[in-house]
């Protein structure tokens, strides 16, 4: 076996943090949202012999200099977000004859897109086929994935050198908001069109793996909070429940976890408390749609307004920490209804965090097809903008310029000083009140953005037509936008380069290398670079 040098790099931001509270913001809260799957790669490749390196990209400091020079492989993982930076290492990595490989959240979603930069990209994985990329089974080029849904990663202890890497201080110890993250089940039973689970089975993973861990950490670390990374947690409560109950209570470790209103109710509270949750996040989505994750059945509007928002204040008795998911800007989304109904949510549960997302169409998402195919995605924006506070698509039922002032009305009542003080007065913990600090200053500098786009909205006629889906070129404010983002690495990448590949595969689901299917203006099947070889030396080749 060849050992060979390897790197596993984590993008979990899309630019270096400038000024002292975005410094704070980053190391302190983004931080520790560092994933399972990059650290279960390390483990692996150190596992089958090779020499590793891991580490987290969070804005902290030039993003190559985490991984040292002489690698023979690294390995990638990043959000749809953040693609533009990993497209731009992928090119400086290749230029030193380093491999590159792509997975996460992105490549799942935008494996095609990913394929124009990588030689591998990696959709689902586990051991064997990590194994198989760096004996180089498969041919340079490839869209790889396991085919397996993934039953074993590696424990909490063997993940330790990750995860004091990735969210611990620098002396290696867990820090006042240092978390461990744990899976205890994969996928999700829910079909919401914008989610890119949808097409994951809900499976879970072994209750010993599961035990093990909780064990591990609270004999290593009693005080640290553990983050549950599942999609969907508790969809088996009661075995899951049972798994943490089998510790004593007073070795339960904190933890955090996002789940579905529908699953959070009854006497399941008052096990969450005694288990020791002190933050959950579960959707509420859209006042009109998504219902069944809300447990309310088929009200929607005020009527679903009242059962959510008693819903969150049984919770509250629980559970410390409250975060209320939703989006704004679905096709069911029409006039002042889901502001007004947004705000008096906010009104009325002062205790819970309000995360306001816009519908992004990731790829291999049924609204991603539908979307696409009604050509209301914007197929000029590059993906470093799929993410609020930017709109990617058309809007069914609002104007931009209307829609960005109706999403400016919900933020500034999130985020005014009055409603802060509310926020801290009603959190139990000082955790809680350091938590909505934090969101405060994150949603404020949301505001600012939110403004500047309605600003220029107004003032530029460009981008107003761009978003009335009249313009085909990407408007000059996204140009100065994604080159500030990038800063030494804008010019990395060519205007054809930042132009997304919009096609999407099937889910993920047979085993090996994944075929990009002839599109209708006859682009050819990805192949790798060996079976093309192969294929012209044969065109080549008399024949008999």
């Amino acid at each position: 076996m060849v050992k060979l040098r390897v790197g596993v790099l984590e993008i979990i931001n899309d630019s270096t943090a400038h000024g002292f509270l975005a410094r704070l913001y980053e190391s302190r809260f983004r931080k520790i949202y560092a994933s399972i799957t990059p650290q279960a790669v390390s483990v692996w490749c150190r596992q089958l012999g090779h020499e590793v390196r891991y580490a987290t990209y969070y804005g902290q400091a030039v993003p190559e200099s985490l991984l040292p020079d002489d690698l023979d492989v690294v390995f990638i993982a990043t959000d749809t977000r953040s693609s533009a930076l990993a497209y731009a290492l992928a090119k400086l990595y290749r230029r030193r004859r380093v491999l590159t490989v792509i997975g996460g959240s992105h490549a799942r979603a935008f494996p095609l897109d990913c394929i124009r930069f990588f030689d591998f990209t990696v959709r689902d994985c586990d051991k064997v086929l990590i194994d198989d990329i760096l004996k180089g089974v498969y041919a340079r080029g490839s869209i790889v994935t396991s085919g397996r849904a993934l039953t074993e990663i590696p424990s909490v202890e063997e993940r330790m050198p990750e995860i004091v890497s990735a969210t611990f201080t620098k002396r290696g110890k867990p820090g006042w908001i240092g978390t461990v993250g744990i899976l205890s089940s994969i996928g999700c039973p829910y079909k919401c069109d914008f989610c890119i689970d949808w097409a994951s089975p809900y499976v879970m993973l072994p209750r010993e793996l599961l035990e093990a861990d909780l064990r591990f950490v609270s004999e290593r670390w009693p005080g640290l909070l553990v983050g549950y990374h599942d999609p969907n947690f508790g969809v088996r409560f009661d075995e899951v429940l049972d798994v943490i109950e089998s510790l004593p209570m007073g070795r339960r470790n904190r933890y955090a976890m996002e789940s579905s209103l529908a699953i959070l109710r009854g006497p399941r509270l008052s096990r969450l408390r005694e288990t020791k949750c002190v933050f959950a996040a579960p959707g509420v989505e859209s006042w009109s749609d998504y219902s069944n994750k809300a447990g309310v059945g088929k009200k929607s509007g005020w009527e679903k307004l009242e059962r959510v928002v008693d819903h969150f204040h049984e919770l509250h008795v629980h559970i410390p920490g409250l975060q209320a998911n939703f989006m704004f800007g679905t096709d069911v989304d029409a006039g002042d209804e889901p502001v007004e109904l947004t705000k008096e949510f906010i009104r009325r549960t002062p205790f819970v965090w309000p995360t306001i997302n816009i519908p992004v169409p990731f790829g291999g998402t049924p609204l991603h097809e539908a979307q696409l195919a009604a050509g209301r995605i914007l197929k000029s924006m590059p993906f470093s903008f799929y993410y609020l506070p930017f709109l990617v698509t058309t809007l069914k039922n609002y104007h931009p310029i209307e829609y960005y002032e109706k999403l400016i009305e919900i933020h500034v009542e999130a985020i005014t000083t009055g409603m802060l003080l509310r926020r801290l007065a009603t959190s139990p913990t000082a955790g809680a009140r350091a938590h909505h600090t934090l969101r405060t200053l994150g949603m404020r500098n949301d505001l600012r953005e939110l403004r500047a786009i309605l600003a220029r909205l107004r003032s530029d006629p460009e981008l107003l037509a761009y978003h009335e889906g009249r313009g085909n070129g990407l408007p000059a404010f996204y140009r100065q936008i994604y080159a500030r983002k990038l800063g030494r690495y804008s010019e990395l990448l060519s205007e054809d380069e930042r132009r997304p590949v919009l096609d999407s595969l099937p889910p993920a689901s047979t085993a090996g290398i994944r075929e990009r299917p002839a599109s209708p203006s006859g682009v050819v099947a990805i192949k790798g670079r060996r079976q093309q070889s192969q294929q012209r030396a044969q065109a080549a080749a008399p024949s008999s």
